[in-house]
């Protein structure tokens, strides 16, 4: 089940992301960087910052009563950006991150929204070819931001594109 974030989910999640986010940094980053209190603590904040946003939107996939995924876009600087999404590795193969991608997908449709633009870790080639199967192309302009790589999607439906 896919269904918006609530403020009850704000400790599960910052569980999850940062799981999630260990199995891509670890023996790249120092540990700190990625699973210390500091990084945890500003996860915490941007996490309840964007459930209590307008203008983003969190959303999470539950299994069994259970917190498996989660994902939020928002504009920034006139842009959609897919700002988060993240499986819990003990949930990874089971189609999660795609029920999360597709309804992020299906939302920028319903707003008219044409492109959408991510960045991901450089060495997190396992999300990197998961966009890829789900669409998305490096964006020529920027390729990179610092340690991530710029990937930009062309919203199925939208503008008048295919499958409208």
């Amino acid at each position: 089940m896919i269904r918006t974030a609530a403020p009850a989910d704000l400790d599960a999640m910052v569980h999850l992301h940062t799981e999630a986010r260990a199995t891509y940094y670890r023996g790249h980053l120092p540990e700190e960087e990625y699973q210390g209190s500091e990084e945890v603590g500003r996860s915490r904040e941007g996490w309840a910052r964007a459930i209590g946003r307008a203008e983003s939107t969190v959303l999470c996939a539950e299994r069994d009563g259970v917190l498996a995924g989660i994902a939020a876009h928002a504009v920034r600087d006139g842009v959609m950006h897919l700002t988060q999404l993240h499986v819990a590795p003990a949930h990874w193969r089971r189609g999660i991150g795609t029920e999360l991608h597709d309804a992020c997908v299906a939302a920028w449709q319903r707003d008219g929204v044409a492109e959408a633009r991510l960045e991901v870790f450089v060495h997190n080639t396992r999300a990197q070819s998961f966009y890829l199967a789900h669409g998305w192309t490096p964006d020529p302009a920027h390729p990179r931001a610092g340690t991530h790589l710029v990937l930009r999607l062309t919203v199925p439906g939208a503008g008048g594109e295919p499958g409208e």
